[in-house]
């Protein structure tokens, strides 16, 4: 749904990087078996992460298995199995669907109404599994939808919203580590809209759109970056502390790789598109975040 927790793969040994292709290939082969191959091209960065986090903290039985992939029809691929990596799925499919249906709403979509249609009987089924989850993406919607409609100008406000959003998604079964965990996902949620925010910026303002951040950098010009740069810095801190509370030691250093370095990529990347941009160059490719499953292989 937004893509922005990725990994800083140039960070990552070849063992790790080995680790998070065959989590991201679970993922995706589960998206089939879930709702279909359709769902595989809602495929997201964000929810392997949280495949990989909440699989190694509750330690679920995990298998690895080999398979053919339409993708790549070449070369049989691998990719993770259990119990962690189908609740990340569902929860995909999940916010997937309301994001379809929003934008059917809002901009008149024939094409996101018709994938929302498409995986109705199977978010159907999953959202009667997690009513809670359910509630928390509705409500997370309708609240985004009132912010836009009053054109609300308090940006940590607006992002406490996919905060509390993705903090019950985050807090899987509610127990010892449900707080820490929502606290972890809350911070994280509220990353997610400023950077998505940021990174529209410049299109909302030639739209017309809106964007809470607009109204700061009206307001504030001259403060705009640096209070951007110091929210994001605050917000991912206490995401740290939170992750640094919980006993993982499998695969803790893909996720300190994500969680201290992965998901300053894309700001990173926008920061030196800026630059080049007032040097009349614009870079061809992004470097930094351009990271596809096709590119973990090499």
């Amino acid at each position: 749904m937004f893509g922005y927790i990725n990994v800083n793969r140039e960070q990552l040994s070849k063992e790790d990087k080995q680790t998070y292709q065959t989590f991201y290939c679970g993922l995706c082969r589960e998206l089939g078996k879930n709702a279909g191959q359709k769902a595989r091209m809602l495929l997201n960065y964000d929810l392997c992460f949280l495949a990989i986090l909440l699989q190694s903290l509750y330690e679920p039985e995990i298998k690895k298995g080999k398979f053919r992939c339409l993708i790549h029809p070449f070369k049989a691929r691998e990719g993770y199995e259990s119990e962690a990596i189908t609740y990340a799925t569902e929860m995909d499919i999940i916010l997937s669907y309301h994001s379809l249906m929003d934008n059917y709403k809002d901009d008149d979509s024939k094409i996101s109404g018709m994938a929302a249609s498409s995986l109705k009987r199977d978010y159907d089924r999953i959202a009667l599994k997690y009513p809670r989850q359910k509630t928390a993406v509705e409500q997370y919607i309708n609240k985004l939808s009132i912010a836009e409609a009053n054109q609300e100008d308090n940006i940590d406000k607006v992002a406490s919203y996919t905060g509390e959003m993705l903090g019950e998604l985050f807090d899987w079964k509610q127990d010892t580590w449900g707080k820490t965990l929502h606290c972890m996902g809350y911070h994280m949620g509220k990353f997610i809209y400023i950077i998505d925010a940021y990174d529209d910026i410049k299109k909302d303002e030639k739209r017309g759109s809106y964007n809470p951040l607009l109204f700061l950098k009206n307001e504030c010009p001259k403060e705009f970056e640096t209070f951007v740069r110091l929210n994001l810095t605050s917000l991912m801190s206490e995401c740290a502390k939170s992750f640094e509370r919980l006993p993982i030691v499998d695969n803790v250093n893909i996720l300190r790789n994500i969680i201290y370095s992965g998901v300053w990529t894309k700001y990173e990347y926008l920061q030196l598109k800026g630059k080049k941009k007032n040097s009349n160059i614009v870079p061809k490719s992004n470097k930094y975040y351009d990271v596809s499953a096709k590119e973990f292989d090499r």
